[in-house]
């Protein structure tokens, strides 16, 4: 059960789960035992069957048939990409728009956007801006005759005879999910409200949302793209979560499951069920969270997260040891006001499928083979090239090996497919075309990690890397290096690290609000135009919603942030308040905070505070601490590793070539232990590659501290 008050999870274990496009990653967690990490392949007709494989993976592994371990799990948390699928593949309801009249337009036009330094994502070149494929076509986009001002004054009354006919007539098309989003519905919600009365009298059984609870925040486009994407990604969900629920229950589950949630925590599956739209990087968010934590264990303060999986390459940031956030993210070519734990993915994954294209360039992604087929070394099919049929070539990954020896390689269906669609083509050795394989992904991959540091402002030396997924040590003491980062470190639960991070997650709730706020031009202390007894009246109203969303557990921590610009801009920045009253002097060091961002961001001198400040979003997040685990102690080893050595095999390396290099026993290669590289490490579901002149660390809580200055 999901812990509340003073309760601790009662059963024997904590699972934590996460899915991705090749597999499916389990976590056990049991007191004072080492996290037990398990994969299995994705099950894609029915993801649910992918979770119960691992389940029985676990059952076996601590001796107990299935019923009997899912009765003794006391808590089992979920990061999922159902979301992000079905946005990306267009598979979620068909969804009706109910919006004010002169509005009907706003998801087709959505906002003029250009390219500046230091807005990423959200701006782009107008020659290669595209508009989206439309969720919520025309002809199912209604309007009513209704408006509330900028100041939240009725100017025009919702008409319920309009309304109910319009809620008719969008019934008979045979949508199954409804948005509504009025103009100014957050300052004024009372017009959405009326709608949803209604609905609940002529339409109970539809899927509704209203922009006033899933994004209380100014800009009618973005508020009405994410209410859309919530109505139209809820059904998908909602199914997704009971048929999860009733296999596991199936299985001998009794308890509660908790959803991973983008914007930093866990939530009920209840309460994502109702907030889709919050679960758009959910899957990727643990991973980052988790990082986060071993970071500030380790005194990282900066760090790159780098997963690596069979489908993509997400990457995120934690800087001063907290994640970076974003409030306004890009998916599916819409602009959600949703915050987020800001990860940006590319298609490098092991099983990213290598091409030649038409000018006769070797192509590395974004297509993925998946789980099914799968690589052709899977044997299941496929006859496309991938970055694992590549790794298996050169000798890296041990094909007898794979994930424990549970799943076996065919070496000679790498080589066919490579010699097929690359070596061939280009006239050269399969050999040759494996390592062009692994050194193009590696190289897109060291591009985004310079992307996402520098377009913000950032040095990536300043940065430490972690690795995880299951392709992710195999390839990042290179694309480490490339990127001319020092320091890199593969956490012990790097295999299944977002799974991890979804089980010791804290549970989490935000909430905002947008409450105007401008300062007049010309201010020599700008904060002082700030009404700071409104603004902590705010802030307090939000700290009791999210209170009682957390069932007001007497654990629940808060964090308060206000977010700046200056006059007549369009982007904010957020700003954290310190605990207590907000006086003047909280809100002068914040101005400060703000400002030193503002250049940090987009250069030295480039604040103008003359200009006059404005305050629009006030955002509030409550969290309620992981319980029920607690990490082993630490050991500090007696740093011999002769008992991992297992062999010997030539592994080819583009800086020295094929080169006879020592094989290890991952998990027998224990705190203390020094190696320097080449070498290759082998654990059940990962292979740790380390390079020649690199060298290898492990620190008392298994980390593995790799300096890949060896092969810069």
């Amino acid at each position: 059960m999901q812990p509340s008050g003073n309760d601790r999870p009662t059963g024997r274990f904590l699972v934590g789960t996460d899915i991705g496009g090749t597999f499916t990653d389990l976590v056990l967690l049991e007191e004072g035992v080492q996290p037990r990490l398990f994969k299995s392949p994705t099950t894609p007709h029915d993801r649910s069957e992918g979770i119960l494989d691992a389940l029985a993976l676990a059952a076996d592994a601590v001796g107990l048939p299935l019923p009997d371990f899912c009765a003794e799990i006391g808590y089992f948390a979920h990061g999922t990409t159902a979301a992000t699928n079905a946005l990306i593949e267009r598979r979620g309801a068909p969804t009706a728009l109910l919006t004010t009249a002169g509005f009907a337009d706003t998801l087709l036009v959505q906002r003029s956007m250009t390219s500046w330094v230091g807005m990423g994502a959200a701006t782009g070149h107008y020659s290669r801006r595209r508009n989206p494929e439309p969720i919520v076509p025309r002809e199912l986009v209604a309007v009513a005759d209704e408006r509330v001002d900028s100041s939240g004054r009725i100017v025009v009354q919702l008409d319920e005879a309009e309304v109910r006919s319009l809620l008719r007539r969008l019934k008979a098309t045979g949508v199954t999910a409804l948005a509504v989003s009025f103009l100014w519905s957050f300052l004024r919600p009372e017009h959405e409200r009326m709608v949803a009365d209604l609905v609940a009298e002529e339409w109970p059984e539809v899927y509704l949302t209203l922009s006033h609870e899933i994004a209380p925040v100014i800009g009618e486009y973005e508020r009405t793209a994410t209410t859309v994407i919530n109505s139209y990604l809820g059904p998908v969900i909602r199914d997704y979560i009971a048929r999860l629920e009733s296999r596991l229950q199936e299985g001998g589950f009794r308890g509660d499951i908790s959803i991973m949630d983008s914007g930093g925590g866990v939530m009920r599956a209840a309460d994502a069920a109702r907030r889709s739209a919050s679960l758009l990087t959910s899957g990727p968010a643990g991973g980052v969270l988790a990082s986060a934590e071993l970071a500030g264990r380790l005194g990282f303060p900066n760090v790159i997260t780098s997963d690596m999986g069979g489908t993509s390459f997400d990457v995120g940031l934690v800087v001063d040891g907290e994640p970076l956030v974003e409030h306004t993210a890009e998916l599916g070519n819409y602009h959600l006001s949703l915050p987020r734990i800001k990860v940006t993915a590319i298609g490098a994954g092991g099983g990213s499928i290598a091409s030649v294209d038409e000018v006769g360039a070797l192509v590395v992604g974004p297509r993925s083979a998946g789980s099914l087929p799968g690589p052709a070394c899977y044997g299941r099919g496929g006859n496309q090239p991938t970055v694992t049929d590549a790794d298996v070539v050169l000798g890296i990954i041990d094909p007898e090996y794979f994930l424990d020896g549970r799943m076996p390689l065919d070496r000679a269906l790498a080589e066919k497919a490579i010699l097929e669609h690359v070596a061939g083509p280009l006239g050269m050795t399969v050999l040759e075309a494996a390592a062009g394989i692994r050194q193009v992904a590696d190289n897109q991959m060291a591009d985004l990690l310079r992307k996402v540091t520098v377009e913000q402002g950032r040095d990536p030396r300043d940065f430490v890397v972690f690795a995880y997924g299951g392709a992710g040590p195999t390839h990042a003491s290179a694309y480490t290096a490339a990127a001319g980062i020092g320091t890199l470190v593969v956490p012990p639960t790097s295999t299944v690290h977002s799974a991890f991070g979804a089980v010791t997650s804290d549970r989490f709730r935000a909430v905002q609000t947008t409450d105007v706020q401008r300062t007049q031009p010309g201010l020599s202390d700008p904060a002082s135009g700030i009404d700071t007894e409104r603004l902590e009246r705010s802030l307090d109203e939000l700290v009791a919603r999210c209170h009682a969303d957390l069932d007001h557990d007497p654990r629940a921590q808060f964090v308060r942030s206000v977010h700046l610009k200056f006059r007549k801009q369009t982007h904010e920045l957020p700003v954290v308040l310190p605990d207590g009253p907000v006086t003047g002097e909280v809100m002068r060091a914040a101005v400060v905070d703000f400002l030193t961002t503002y250049e940090r961001i987009y250069g030295t001198g480039t604040a103008m505070p003359a200009a006059g400040l404005e305050m629009h979003t006030l955002r509030v997040e409550g969290r309620v601490p992981a319980r029920g685990f607690s990490a082993p102690e630490p050991d500090e080893g007696d740093g011999d590793w002769s008992a991992a050595r297992t062999g010997s095999r030539d592994v080819y390396f583009p800086e020295s070539g094929s080169v006879p290099t020592p094989v290890l026993r991952g998990e027998l290669v224990g705190p203390g232990s020094e190696v320097t590289g080449p070498a290759v490490l082998e654990f059940a579901g990962t292979t740790v590659v380390i390079g020649p002149g690199q060298h290898l660390r492990v620190d008392p809580f298994r980390n593995l501290l790799i300096d890949c200055k060896g092969i810069s």
